[in-house]
């Protein structure tokens, strides 16, 4: 049989904690969502309804079917930040009329839906994954475009976002833009830039320059309407395909444009898959407050995948690196879990092997951080954990199926690396609230800053300060605590969401559907020069 057993108690007292200090945490990161949630508060909220306008995450929920779910994507965008939490931007993959689609929805309650420079690296991430995963793309578009005091951040790269619907075009995946209000300056190519285009009767206002700009340039008398206005993009210039009388006819209208695209799966759904044969709620209680203090991964394996059904690669070569094949929400995994924390040169090699077996197989990967990184010292240098541990990197660099990443625990150094870090362009990466990840550990890196100046006032023949040197261990532990944590991570774009550990193989059983609409293919071959 290779179905996981459990050891995990949850009457214990360890336990108890464990779970006590995770729902702590995500008490924190539920507290952060809320100031996305909030937008622009509750004035400009109210005001915008006074209008007769929907909240953007009401515009989803009427663009989406019925009681389906919607992947938030990016939540805490510009967390810690000058800008408001979420970025005036929502993105994330929800079904429309059986479609799996990335929607992104300005929220103009947020100054006006002006982006800002989070609002771009998010739109951008969210095209990233529209294009890596053969997603359509709905843009509901409300925004003034460029926050103007940041526009030094925003005008050059922003290009790139009209590059992206351009591309994603000619690339055969479908765009499509519902403009509810302002969508001036560089927004207007947005619509302009869409395979097809819906406008809302005496909302759209859609122009290079608006009555102001142009006044200023050429001297002419406009108003909004004859300008950008729906009527005179339906009647005129033609840049609106269909002319809405009001939002939800234009959410409706967006609906069957989606409908009629005769769009197709690369891969079918595979249908109901078996339930983990353990409780999702005891995940709560396997990651330790102290991420030094290890943690067996199958725990967390046997209450996500298919059936708690794992079949284990290499189990006795390599014990810190836990890897095997298993099925999640019907679709195949091969799995990298780390089980001590440490990769050693036996661990590096096992994962470059199972990595080239799953491309031979076309099977995604699913890779589970709690790691420090790769071993140090004599020993492990003498015995070759350098070119082991780039064997690995190189594996997952080269590696063509699509690849998943969650951090549980600790991902720490060139390990967050061989995890398939952010670097390593992961389809979707999520984070755990009890995740760390840095150059390394804060009492590590402070610790050898310590060491380094010591070495220093030696070499110089001064007296080392203690006292100052207590100081600045102090100072930079804080300094590194505050930007390991999760919530600082997931601000800055470096993960795709902090998530609920019970939601784990729900939010993983979306993303593998949606990275099932386009191909799945492995690599046969071109990893380059494994050093052996």
């Amino acid at each position: 049989m290779t179905v996981l057993a459990t050891g995990l108690d949850p009457a214990d007292a360890e336990y108890a904690e464990r779970r006590a200090a995770m729902l702590a945490k995500l008490a924190e990161v539920a507290a952060a969502h809320g100031g996305a949630l909030d937008g622009g508060g509750e004035k400009y909220r109210e005001r915008h309804r006074k209008r007769g306008k929907l909240l953007a995450r009401e515009r989803i929920e009427l663009l989406l079917d019925p009681d389906t779910p919607f992947l938030e994507l990016s939540p805490l965008a510009a967390w810690g930040s000058d800008y408001q939490v979420g970025a005036s931007l929502v993105t994330g993959i929800g079904v429309i009329e059986g479609v799996e689609c990335l929607v992104t929805a300005n929220d103009p309650t947020v100054r006006g839906g002006a982006s800002n420079p989070w609002t771009l690296r998010k739109a951008l991430r969210a095209n990233e994954i529209a294009a890596a995963n053969r997603l359509p793309v709905v843009s509901l578009v409300e925004s003034g475009g460029a926050d103007l005091p940041s526009q030094k951040e925003i005008f050059i790269p922003g290009g790139a976002l009209f590059k992206d619907l351009t591309r994603l075009s000619a690339a055969g995946i479908p765009t499509v833009a519902v403009v509810f209000g302002n969508s001036t300056a560089g927004g207007a190519y947005v619509p302009g830039m869409s395979d097809h285009v819906i406008m809302v009767r005496e909302r759209a206002k859609v122009f290079l320059g608006g009555p102001p700009l142009v006044k200023m340039a050429t001297g002419e008398e406009s108003d909004d309407e004859s300008l950008g206005g729906a009527e005179m993009h339906a009647r005129t210039s033609g840049l609106a395909d269909h002319f809405a009388v009001d939002e939800p006819d234009a959410l409706r209208q967006a609906r069957r444009v989606i409908a009629r695209l005769n769009w197709r799966k690369a891969h079918p759904d595979p249908g109901p898959a078996e339930p983990p044969r353990y409780d999702e709620e005891e995940l709560l209680g396997i990651v330790p407050g102290d991420l030094k203090a290890p943690f067996d991964p199958r725990e967390v394996i046997a209450r996500i995948v298919d059936g708690s059904d794992f079949d284990e690669f290499k189990p006795l070569y390599g014990p810190s690196l836990v890897t095997g094949w298993a099925a999640l929400h019907g679709y195949p995994v091969g799995i990298l879990a780390n089980a001590q924390g440490v990769l050693f040169s036996a661990e590096s090699q096992k994962a470059a092997q199972f990595i080239q077996l799953a491309n031979q197989r076309d099977i995604p990967l699913l890779f589970l951080h709690n790691t420090t990184g790769y071993m140090v010292g004599k020993e492990y240098e003498q015995g070759g954990i350098i070119k082991h541990g780039a064997m690995m990197i190189n594996a997952v660099s080269n590696s063509k199926v699509p690849h998943l990443s969650v951090l549980l625990g600790a991902s720490y150094g060139a390990g967050h690396y061989g995890m398939c870090g952010r670097a390593y362009d992961p389809r979707f990466l999520f984070a755990w609230p009890s995740a760390k990840s840095a150059v390394m550990g804060p009492q590590q890196l402070a610790g050898v800053l310590s060491i380094v100046a010591r070495a220093s006032a030696t070499a110089k023949g001064r007296p080392y300060d203690e006292e100052a040197d207590a100081a600045l261990r102090a100072m930079v532990e804080a300094q590194i605590e505050s930007e390991s944590l999760p919530l600082f991570l997931s601000g800055r774009l470096y993960d795709d969401g902090v998530i609920d550990p019970r939601d784990t193989r729900t939010v993983l059983g979306l993303c593998l559907s949606a990275l099932h609409t386009a191909p799945v293919e492995g690599a046969r071959g071109g990893f380059g020069v494994f050093r052996m």
